[in-house]
């Protein structure tokens, strides 16, 4: 199978990569302003996703199977200070890619986030009427609607949670941010009452790579690790596992402080139609902790700890 694939050096994109060439398939992998080679891409593209019209014609000439869509202005406070940015990358380029993925009878995988809901109303399904409290996701949840408006017979939307992984520039993920700012000197406050369902790149990557060879699954789906862990239970577990002291995290509490109001406190979601029916399992999330690694920015600090 031929897949296009946006967002190729990201933290998604690019385990997405590795598991699709593991599988056999081609993969062109766009990756922006990223230029390192990037393991798993048959070809890969440096290509401005606000361009789209330089992504369509890359599309065309590549005349693929699959489009997977791995893009995303994926950080609140990026969305919030560049609007227009984030509505091109998070709404019009999954519009564009959707009537490409009709227009050449190709399977089209997008993939969502669970913040399209408020967290007040935990486990979500996949039918819940969708309540963003920021403007990603606001944004997702309209990415949504327009990929399945255009593109219905072909895709697949996935609402996906807090990832866990080795990024290409090691700054992406839980444990590569978490630590990047302990290296900085900072003691970071997590909240023991916000919950998420952290899934390891690889296990969503290989479910993602699943979707695309099958045919039986569409509309809007969930994928997310089989555990609820409040942000400080993941912080604990990551620092056991690199043999670090919990004393270097504090515990905070986000009810009853106004600051935190727009915060979604519990984004549980329920994974049917797709658990039990993908050869891909939900995993535990010190199933994949052994397959994380200090990043680089982070590397002198951790060895002179």
């Amino acid at each position: 199978m031929k897949i296009f694939l946006t967002g190729a050096s990201g933290l998604l994109g690019s385990a997405f990569a590795q598991a699709a060439s593991q599988r056999s398939h081609e993969v062109l992998g766009i990756t922006g302003s990223y230029s390192a080679p990037l393991e798993g891409l048959s070809v890969q593209k440096s290509v401005d996703l606000s361009d789209l019209a330089a992504v369509e014609a890359n599309v065309l000439e590549t005349f693929p199977d699959a489009i997977v869509n791995c893009a995303a202005l994926s950080t609140p406070y990026q969305c919030e200070r560049s609007p227009e940015l984030s509505k091109r990358i998070n709404v019009d380029l999954p519009e564009k890619l959707a009537l490409l993925a009709k227009h050449l009878f190709a399977r089209f995988i997008h993939v969502s986030t669970d913040q399209v809901f408020d967290g007040k109303n935990p486990p979500y399904r996949v039918d819940d009427p969708v309540s963003p409290t920021s403007l990603y996701g606001s944004h997702k949840a309209e990415s949504e609607e327009r990929s399945l408006k255009f593109a219905a017979e072909f895709a697949s939307i996935v609402r996906i949670p807090l990832l866990s992984g080795n990024s290409p520039r090691g700054n992406r993920s839980v444990h590569e941010q978490l630590l990047g700012s302990l290296s900085e000197g900072k003691r970071p406050a997590l909240f023991v009452d916000e919950f998420r369902q952290p899934c390891s790149t690889e296990n969503i990557a290989t479910a993602l790579v699943e979707l695309c060879e099958r045919n039986d699954f569409r509309g809007i789906l969930h994928w997310a690790g089989k555990e609820r862990l409040s942000r400080f239970q993941i912080g604990e577990q990551l620092l056991d596992h690199f043999g670090l002291p919990c004393s270097l995290i504090e515990k905070a509490q986000l009810s009853g402080n106004p600051r935190f109001s727009q915060r979604p406190p519990d984004l549980t979601l329920e994974m049917n139609p797709l658990a039990g029916q993908l050869k891909t399992q939900p995993a535990a999330f010190k199933e994949h902790l052994d397959s994380l690694i200090i990043p680089n920015p982070c590397r002198d600090w951790y060895h002179s700890f």
